[in-house]
């Protein structure tokens, strides 16, 4: 998803359009993990986010902090925000066994 949202409606107060936003990404990512992974035993849904005020000025995050960065541009005082939410499928982490010690 890569999309530019408006901050500001002035038909809604601007909390609501912050938080229709916030689910807007929510469920964008809820939709994404539903698809077929190629092997659902060694692989798990990623995101490649970014955020930024406009397209060039976005920067790369973390999709848990995603949310943070959103109200961090909000806060700015921006009309409009530009999120990129790409999804990917990574293979997950070897687990290391703890040797016990004597």
């Amino acid at each position: 998803m890569k999309k530019i949202f408006k901050l500001t409606d002035e038909k809604k107060h601007e909390d609501r359009v912050l938080e229709a936003i916030k689910n807007d990404i929510r469920k964008y990512v809820k939709r994404e993990k539903k698809k077929d992974l190629p092997d659902k035993t060694t692989m798990y849904w990623d995101f490649d986010c970014k955020i930024g005020v406009t397209s060039e000025d976005a920067k790369e995050v973390v999709y848990e902090e995603l949310i943070k960065a959103l109200d961090a541009v909000k806060a700015t005082g921006a009309t409009e925000v530009y999120v990129e939410v790409l999804a990917k499928a990574v293979p997950k982490p070897l687990k290391v066994e703890e040797e016990p010690e004597a």
